[in-house]
């Protein structure tokens, strides 16, 4: 058995670091703490929390950039984009905890003869599961509502990037009394333990079949979970469309990360009579990206994870190209676990490309001849988590958004909301969802409290 878990960077293969593997028979006593200390935590006001954790901010906007390093030398993402992240959790962390204290406040009700009071109470201790591909935003946004609503969190990382979440908890647990947040590290073993112990809520990131996994194991104590899985994202091309605009749109968010976003375009249905157009703008901006490691000044697009991931993709790729795709840029390997950003076009929902989760940079193209048959298209699927539509007629444009089932849909944009959204998916992509005022409440017990007037 391992006793030591060690990161390696994707883009060189370098070890990073190393950090202790969790033992699985100690995770009972670390849930155990956990609820120990969550009595007290779980007593103060929203209020009181929300001062606790506030100075935590500005201690990870101040190593920001020594925290972003780590994690672009763990993840490979571009080294402005590791540090942007960390810069990101920590500026924005009192709007956060403000718009948190405000969900999370007591809310008043009353009729002619009972006032009653909905109360926000904790669960008890969350199991706060997260993925690789944001090692910082993605814990954040687990930890930030689960404490702010008075729970007590394990953090279990991906074992992938395990160096920067360890960072983060140990500038948060600076703000925070002993053992409300803790961290264990490992693989699957380690997260399935987590799952299984005296745990009462699971904020899961990560993949749909892990998700299923979770969902069952947590059914036999009826556990809270929420869960944001994986995503097969449309982007619609209507006739009307700005392709200028719908082909960087296209490219930024096919290839942003290296793909490997659960939102990520990976999929399009653009209307036969623009798609000449529009697939030689996707070709040209896709072919003037630079790829390299993430801490190689001026590169957009950087590695795959591991060698795994890259030969998932790859197998994708080759499999399309056997059954008829036509590869209109990238198509293949660089060196190492880096991958030309591909675009495919000549796809059918015959190929795994088309209708498997890919997190990777590939994206492909398909001829649509109406707007009923680019809905139908988008929807075959049994993901949805976002989607998105270009045209120029909005009236128009919206109507094609409305039918689609996604949780997330944006007209001439990315997915995301305004803020105060929540960040929610459809189909087999979510189960409950977080962020915004009813999100951040699904971290907490809601209680209703009633008397006569």
């Amino acid at each position: 058995m391992n006793t030591e878990l060690q990161s390696f960077d994707p883009a060189t293969g370098e070890e990073v670091g190393r950090v202790a593997v969790t033992p699985i028979a100690e995770i009972p006593n670390i849930v155990a703490r956990a609820h120990a200390a969550q009595r007290a935590w779980g007593e103060l006001t929203v209020e009181e929390r929300r001062d606790a954790i506030l100075p935590f901010g500005a201690d990870l906007v101040a190593e920001s950039e020594r925290i972003g390093t780590i994690l672009t030398r763990e993840m490979g993402k571009p080294l402005p984009q590791g540090i942007g992240e960390a810069k990101y959790c920590g500026a924005g962390l009192g709007d956060t905890l403000n718009e948190l204290t405000s969900a999370l406040s007591a809310e008043r009700l009353e009729d002619e003869k009972v006032l009653s009071h909905l109360v926000f109470d904790p669960f008890g201790v969350c199991a706060a599961i997260t993925p690789w591909n944001f090692p910082l935003s993605m814990p954040h946004w687990a930890l930030m509502p689960a404490l702010m609503a008075g729970n007590a969190v394990v953090l279990k990382p991906s074992e992938k990037t395990p160096l920067v979440a360890d960072e983060y908890v140990k500038l948060l647990k600076k703000h925070l009394p002993t053992d409300v947040v803790q961290i264990i590290h490992g693989d699957e073993a380690q997260g399935r333990a987590l799952v299984g112990a005296d745990v009462q809520l699971i904020a899961f990131t990560g993949s749909r079949a892990a998700g299923q996994n979770i969902l069952a194991e947590a059914g036999k104590d009826l556990k809270r979970v929420i869960l944001e899985l994986g995503g097969k994202d449309p982007l619609i091309v209507l006739d009307d469309a700005d392709l200028d605009a719908a082909a960087e749109f296209a490219v930024t968010n096919s290839f942003r990360n290296a793909g490997q976003v659960c939102v990520s375009t990976e999929r399009i249905y653009v209307e036969e009579k623009v798609a000449n157009r529009f697939e030689e703008l996707v070709r040209e901006k896709t072919a003037a990206l630079k790829v390299g490691p993430g801490t190689e000044e001026g590169a957009q697009i950087g590695p795959m994870i591991d060698a795994g991931q890259r030969d998932h993709v790859l197998a994708q790729i080759d499999a399309a190209k056997s059954a008829g795709a036509t590869v209109l840029a990238g198509g293949g390997a660089s060196t190492g676990n880096f991958i030309q950003p591909t675009v495919l076009t000549g796809v059918t929902h015959d190929m795994a490309v088309m209708s498997e989760e890919t997190f990777g940079p590939v994206v492909g193209i398909q001829r649509v001849s109406s707007d009923e048959e680019a809905i139908t298209a988008a929807n075959d699927s049994p993901y949805g988590l976002g989607a998105s539509v270009f045209g120029g007629d909005l009236d128009r444009a919206e109507r094609v958004a409305r039918r689609l089932t996604a949780g997330m849909v944006g007209i001439n944009k990315g997915c995301g909301g305004a803020s105060g959204s929540p960040w929610v998916g459809a189909r087999q992509s979510g189960y409950g969802y977080h962020s915004g005022r009813e999100g951040h409440r699904q971290f907490a017990q809601v209680r209703v409290v009633s008397r006569m007037k």
